[in-house]
């Protein structure tokens, strides 16, 4: 692709570094900015950069929080009891947008893939141990998308919790093996989460 702009083609560049978006679909969004109001452009990057510069983890689930604890684990309305455990933050909004889970989450950052180098020492596996250990927690739903990398995970944080009285479930398979739950309809998804099943019964199916 020939540039007329050296500085039109560093943008192109660093548009298509964006997961899903190649140097055709980078151009056309440069150039759409390009024939925007300047101070919209300015709206943007100012955004961005102030996203990476100031944006926190919740210090409790891990979720993306503007403050030390996100509004979903400071809510006296959630079930401080249930943990729903999943992959990463799309999967907490995927979840919220079904409206049927009324617990709090713990985000573990990825999942374990060991052709990755992902281990579970990258995880955030033992602040989850940690807090199953405090004994507020009465059940774990394993919310990891129903691939060999969750399943293995799963089996891993399972592992680590026998002994604890900690009632631990996984989602119902209305999710399709090796889909990932952020792609998942509300619907479907919600059904999932009200209609799971024990963990160790998973382990027979």
């Amino acid at each position: 692709m020939d540039f007329s702009s050296k500085l039109l083609e560093n943008a192109v560049y660093e548009m298509s570094q964006l997961p899903g978006i190649g140097k055709r679909t980078a151009l056309r969004l440069v150039l759409h900015l390009l024939k925007q109001p300047a101070e919209q452009t300015a709206r943007l990057s100012g955004s961005l950069e102030q996203l990476r510069n100031t944006v926190r983890f919740c210090s409790n689930c891990y979720n993306i929080s503007d403050t030390e604890i996100c509004e979903i684990c400071a809510s006296p309305k959630r079930d401080r009891s249930l943990v729903c455990v999943v992959e990463d933050i799309r999967d907490v909004m995927a979840i919220e947008n079904t409206s049927q889970f009324n617990g709090l989450y713990h985000v573990l950052g990825g999942k374990i893939s060991p052709m990755e180098g992902v281990g579970p020492q990258e995880l955030n596996i033992a602040p989850l141990i940690d807090k199953a250990k405090g004994g507020e927690i009465k059940e774990l739903i394993f919310a990891l998308s129903p691939t060999m990398e969750g399943d293995t995970t799963n089996f891993y944080m399972y592992k680590r919790l026998e002994g604890l009285d900690i009632r631990t479930s996984t989602i119902a398979r209305g999710i399709a093996v090796g889909d990932e739950l952020e792609y998942a309809d509300e619907v479907t998804l919600g059904r999932s989460i009200l209609n799971r099943i024990p963990f160790e019964g998973s382990l027979k199916s």
